[in-house]
């Protein structure tokens, strides 16, 4: 292959450069199976350390609250034991000479009572997402959340700031604020999700305050240039999610007043589910809002190695992130290197207990697979 834009240094984030484009993407793999959603040095350690040769990772989204869990086994970063635990994480990327992004969530609506010892789960509005997650009792539909009075916000926003304090401590190089896929802060972007008629709904400049809120409070425990943010602006029919007319206009409105700060990256995904008929979507997302943001770009879903190179080399993005493909290939960079074959994932493993189709994938050496 000629030359490989993906594997071209980035050194255009502040006093974070990157050793090539290639990004580990954020993917929920629910192995923090233990009460406490504590990260383990013996499967998230190695996970994270084996895929260290990345350019950037990005974790798995990391709950700021117990309020914020919607899905079994997956880790937060609330609680010191939690922060204890990352620093193990944290530790093993940096000596392998990587670079570690933490991903704060929070899901919103896309939660059950299950979770919350019986409590409804919050949302800008009462409004079901008429979906299915994955409880602690086995699969349930979702319900109708309770609409976060002024009071709930305030928490909520002093719970990211809190989180993103807590992961420096744990040693993360930044943090990313997950403002996509239909969690909280999409919920409140979208116009389908939030009815509200007080300075968080209505207009898109309203709908878009809480967001922004979360922004300016993380800013004062971490600099801005240690901050990501990720939207998905044409997400339609999956998570309760669905466009209209103001939906393109809102995230061109989000993205437009990012240039205002001097964040580490955007991080945005094309398009989940074909589009093309619905009236409102961007097909390509990456080439829509490159000339509308000015800062570093990074884009994700459903590339790979050619298709990586061909967005760098034309302009519309800076960095691209990667997710299953890291999953079956903890060598991805060295592989794309090298212009070997890639492993298939097994999709009956990514979120199960366990080792097997976590930290058991073979990495290439010398012309041979080694089992890690």
């Amino acid at each position: 292959m000629k030359t490989q834009h993906l594997l071209h240094p980035f050194n255009n984030i502040d006093n974070l450069p990157l050793k090539n484009r290639v990004v580990m993407a954020p993917m929920t793999r629910s192995r923090a199976d233990n009460k406490g959603n504590v990260p383990t040095n013996e499967l998230h350690g190695l996970y994270y350390e084996q895929r260290a040769s990345a350019g950037l990772i990005i974790t798995e989204g990391s709950q700021v609250s117990k309020q914020a869990v919607g899905y079994i086994n997956t880790p937060g970063i609330y609680s010191k034991e939690q922060v204890e635990g990352w620093k193990k994480v944290t530790e093993r990327v940096h000596n392998e000479g990587g670079k570690i992004f933490i991903q704060l969530w929070h899901v919103g609506r896309i939660s059950h009572p299950d979770f919350h010892n019986g409590e409804l789960p919050l949302a800008p509005s009462a409004i079901n997402a008429n979906e299915e997650v994955y409880t602690p009792e086995g699969q349930k539909k979702t319900v109708t959340p309770k609409e976060m009075t002024k009071e709930d916000i305030q928490q909520t926003i002093q719970d990211f700031k809190n989180a993103a304090q807590n992961a420096i401590e744990a040693g993360f190089d930044g943090v990313e604020i997950h403002s996509s896929n239909g969690y909280l802060f999409h919920q409140f972007f979208n116009k389908t999700s939030n009815k509200r008629t007080d300075e968080y709904g209505g207009s898109k400049e309203n709908r878009a305050r809480f967001f922004f809120e979360v922004l300016e409070a993380i800013k004062e425990v971490i600099p801005e240039q240690k901050i990501g943010a990720r939207f998905n602006p044409s997400l339609h029919g999956t998570f309760g999610m669905e466009m209209d007319e103001e939906t393109i206009p809102t995230f061109e409105y989000i993205i437009e007043k990012l240039n205002d700060y001097n964040l580490a990256y955007i991080h945005l995904s094309e398009p989940f589910t074909d589009v093309s008929d619905v009236p409102f979507a961007v097909e390509n997302i990456a080439e829509h809002f490159r000339p509308i943001y000015n800062g570093t770009l990074m884009i994700n879903a459903g590339f790979d190695q050619k298709s990586g190179n061909k967005i760098i080399e034309e302009g519309n993005a800076d960095l691209v992130a990667f997710g299953k493909l890291y999953i079956s290939n903890p060598d991805l960079v060295e592989r794309f290197e090298k212009n070997q074959e890639l492993a298939d994932w097994d999709q009956e493993t990514f979120y199960v207990p366990g080792k097997k189709g976590y930290t058991d994938y073979p990495k290439l050496k010398v012309n041979t697979l080694e089992k890690i």
